[in-house]
C-alpha cells in the first residue's frame, strides 16, 4: 500500500511532493521520504512515522526555478521501517522510489555486491538505482540504461527514477503496480492514485502494465513492453478528493473488498519464500518456553483469532485459546508464564484488548501484538509485532483487515510447525503455494457480484438470519453474521452448523434465512446433513459452495479449489459481498452504520 509522487517543473517542489504525499496517507505507512534534483544538486530528506517528521526535517529547504522531484510513503516489506530502508533509494547520482517487489534482487544484489557496489538499505527497491548507475557506465546513455534495468528485473513495479546524467528528466516504469502521470502546460505530476493531483493536474494517463518511459519539460515519451513508441490518450481529471479516493467504488467498504486481492499480497511479501515463512520483525525466541497461545480481540478480530486457533493447533500441534477481551478484562483468568499472549486489533488502540495486554504485561507473559496501526499503543507495549499492512480502512465494518489478518495467523502457524517440526518441509512447501494463491483467490469476480446483487433483493425482510459453517468455517460464519448486523441492521447469528439440532432449530420456519458454508474440501457430508436438518424444518436456505446441493433455495456458486483454506477466503469475499448488497438496497449508509465507531477506544 505504498504510495508514489513526483514533480517536474518550476512550482514550489516541496510543497507539492509533500502535500502529494499527504493525500496518500489513508493508504498506510511507516516511513517517507523525498529527492529533489534543483539546478545539478540532490536534497533527499527521509524520515520514519508520520509524514510530521519529514515536514520537520525539511522547514529550512526550498527551491528556485525548474525542479525534478520525488517522493513515496513506504509500508515495510523487505527490512524494518528505518531511514535507511525508506524511500527514495540512491547510488552515486541517481534516486529512485518504486511500489511493488523484485522478485529476482537477491541475484541481482549478489552480482552487483561481486561488483564491489555497496547497499546502504535491506529493501529490494535499492537494486534497481544499483543496476541503473551499473547500465549507465556501460551504455552511456540514460534512457537505454534505464530500459535495460527494467528488461532485467522481475516482480510488480511502479517506479520513478532521477539521475544526474539527466537533470531535466523523470524515468518512470510500471508493471503490476498503479502509475499515472498528469499535466497542466508544462507541469508534470506523477501519482500512484489521482488524489494527489487533484487541482495540480487537468489531465490524466493511466499507464498499463509493461509502459515505461521518461518526461522531460518538452515531452513525455512512452514505451510499451516491445519497446514501441505509444501516443497516449489523456482523460480529463476529476476534481472530487473523496470520489477519487473511492476509485469509482459506490462506498469505502465495496472498494475495501476488492482491494483484499492487493493487501494480502502486500501482507505475504517479504514473509513467504519457496521454502519457509519468514518473520524477520520476530526473534525466534520469543516461542521459547512457550506450551500455549491466548489469543484475545473483540468483535471481527475476535473472529480471527478463532480462525487462528484452528490452524495453530492443526499444524504447529500448540495449545491454543481464545478469549473475548472485555470478559477476560473481569475474570479471574489463569495467566502462566509459558503462554505468549496474542492481542489483535485493526487500529491498536480497542480498548478492552489494550486492558488485557496491560495485565498479561503485569503477569509477566510474553506479548505480541497483530496489528494494521504501527506506532499505536499496543505495537508500542506489545514484546513484539507483526504489521498485517492492510492500509487505512476507511469502512466501519472491517473486510482487508479481517482478510490480512487470517492471512498473516495462517503464515504464523506454518512459521511455528517450522519451529517445532510438527510439519514436514514438503507439507510446509505445500501450504505455501496455497498462500500465495490467496490474492488470485479473494480477487471479486464480476459475475459473482452481479449474481449476489440480484440475488440481495429477495433478503431484506423476515425474521433473522442464520449462518453456519463446520471447523474454521464456523468463524467465518460469525463474521458473515457480524458484517450484516453492523450495515444492514438485521439480525443474524453465527452457529456452529452441528449446533443446530442442540436449540436454534426450533426457529427454522419460511422466513428464517439460513446462509450456509459447505466446503468441499472439510467436514462436507457433516455439514451437508446438518443443512437438510434446516431444510426438512422449511428453512429459506443459500448455500455457498463449489458442490451443487438440490434442497438449496438460493445458491451462491464459488470456484472449486484445491484446498479448504482457499475456500473460506473465497467465502468470506462472498459473505462480504451479500452483507454490503443487503445493506445498500435497505438505503443504509453502508460506511457510516449507526452507533457504531471505526476504533472502540472507550469501554
Amino acid at each position: 500500500m505504498c504510495g508514489i509522487v513526483g514533480y517536474l517543473g518550476e512550482k514550489n517542489i516541496k510543497e507539492i511532493l509533500l502535500n502529494g504525499l499527504k493525500e496518500l496517507e489513508y493508504r498506510g505507512y511507516d516511513s517517507a521520504g523525498i529527492a529533489v534534483l534543483n539546478n545539478g544538486n540532490f536534497s533527499l530528506f527521509k524520515a520514519v512515522g508520520k509524514l510530521i517528521n519529514l515536514e520537520e526535517k525539511t522547514k529550512e529547504f526550498s527551491t528556485e526555478g525548474f525542479s525534478i522531484g520525488i517522493g513515496h510513503t513506504r509500508w515495510a516489506t523487505h527490512g524494518k521501517p528505518t531511514e535507511l530502508n525508506a524511500h527514495p533509494h540512491i547510488a552515486e547520482e541517481s534516486y529512485v522510489v518504486h511500489n511493488g517487489i523484485i522478485e529476482n534482487y537477491a541475484q541481482i544484489k549478489k552480482e552487483l555486491e561481486n561488483d564491489g557496489v555497496k547497499f546502504l538499505s535491506q529493501t529490494d527497491t535499492e537494486v534497481i538505482v544499483h543496476l541503473f548507475e551499473k547500465n549507465l557506465h556501460t551504455l552511456k546513455d540514460p534512457f537505454k540504461a534505464f530500459e535495460k534495468t527494467i528488461n532485467t528485473i522481475e516482480g510488480a513495479y511502479a517506479i520513478l527514477l532521477v539521475t544526474k546524467s539527466k537533470d531535466d528528466t523523470i524515468f518512470f516504469a510500471k508493471n503490476g503496480s498503479p502509475l499515472l502521470i498528469g499535466t497542466e502546460g508544462d507541469d508534470k505530476f506523477f501519482a500512484s492514485s489521482d488524489t494527489p493531483i487533484i487541482g495540480l493536474a487537468k489531465e490524466v494517463y493511466y499507464f498499463d502494465d509493461g509502459e515505461y518511459g521518461y518526461v522531460n519539460k518538452e515531452s513525455i515519451k512512452i514505451f510499451d513492453k516491445d519497446g514501441n513508441e505509444k501516443t497516449p490518450t489523456f482523460k480529463e481529471l476529476s476534481t472530487n478528493k473523496l470520489s477519487a479516493q473511492k476509485d469509482g467504488y459506490r462506498f469505502f467498504m465495496e472498494k475495501e473488498i476488492y482491494e483484499q486481492t492487493t493487501v494480502i499480497a502486500d501482507t505475504l511479501l517479504g514473509r513467504v519464500t519457496d521454502k519457509e515463512i519468514i518473520f524477520d520483525e520476530l526473534d525466534p525466541s520469543l516461542f521459547d518456553g512457550i506450551n500455549e497461545i491466548k489469543l484475545c480481540a473483540c468483535g471481527t478480530s475476535y473472529h480471527a483469532a478463532l480462525s487462528a486457533s484452528y490452524l495453530f493447533e492443526r499444524y504447529a500441534k500448540i495449545k491454543t485459546s481464545v478469549e473475548i477481551a472485555s470478559e477476560l478484562r473481569y475474570r479471574d483468568a489463569i495467566l502462566t508464564p509459558d503462554t505468549l499472549f496474542v492481542v489483535i486489533s485493526q487500529s491498536g488502540e480497542t480498548a478492552d484488548t489494550l486492558e488485557t495486554l496491560k495485565m498479561a504485561k503485569k503477569a509477566g507473559l510474553k506479548s505480541l501484538a497483530i496489528c494494521n496501526v504501527d506506532n499505536s499503543s499496543m505495537v508500542r507495549l506489545a514484546d513484539s509485532t507483526i504489521l498485517t499492512r492492510a492500509g487505512v480502512e476507511k469502512g466501519v465494518a472491517s473486510t482487508k483487515a479481517f482478510a490480512t489478518q487470517v492471512s498473516v495467523f495462517w503464515m504464523l502457524s506454518l512459521y511455528l510447525a517450522q519451529q517445532r517440526s510438527t510439519l514436514s518441509l514438503e507439507e510446509i512447501q505445500e501450504q505455501i503455494t496455497l498462500l500465495r494463491e490467496v490474492p488470485k483467490v479473494v480477487k471479486v469476480d464480476e459475475t459473482l457480484h452481479e449474481r449476489i446483487k440480484r440475488l440481495s433483493k429477495r433478503y431484506l425482510h423476515g425474521h433473522g438470519f442464520f449462518f453456519i459453517g463446520r471447523d474454521i468455517f464456523f468463524p467465518l460464519a460469525l463474521e458473515g453474521a457480524l458484517k450484516l448486523k453492523e450495515i444492514s441492521y438485521l439480525h443474524a447469528e453465527g452457529y456452529p452448523a452441528g449446533e443446530m439440532k442442540h436449540g436454534p432449530i426450533a426457529l427454522a420456519d419460511p422466513e428464517l434465512f439460513t446462509i450456509a458454508l459447505l466446503p468441499e474440501h472439510l467436514l462436507f457430508d457433516k455439514t451437508k446433513s446438518n443443512i437438510e436438518e434446516l431444510s426438512a424444518r422449511d428453512s429459506t436456505i443459500c448455500v455457498v459452495s463449489s458442490q451443487n446441493f438440490d434442497k438449496a433455495d438460493d445458491f451462491i456458486h464459488i470456484n472449486q479449489q484445491k484446498h479448504y483454506m482457499l475456500e473460506f477466503f473465497e467465502m468470506m469475499v462472498a459473505l462480504q459481498l451479500l452483507s454490503l448488497e443487503i445493506s445498500i438496497r435497505l438505503g443504509n449508509d453502508v460506511d457510516m452504520p449507526r452507533n457504531l465507531a471505526k476504533s472502540v477506544t472507550v469501554e
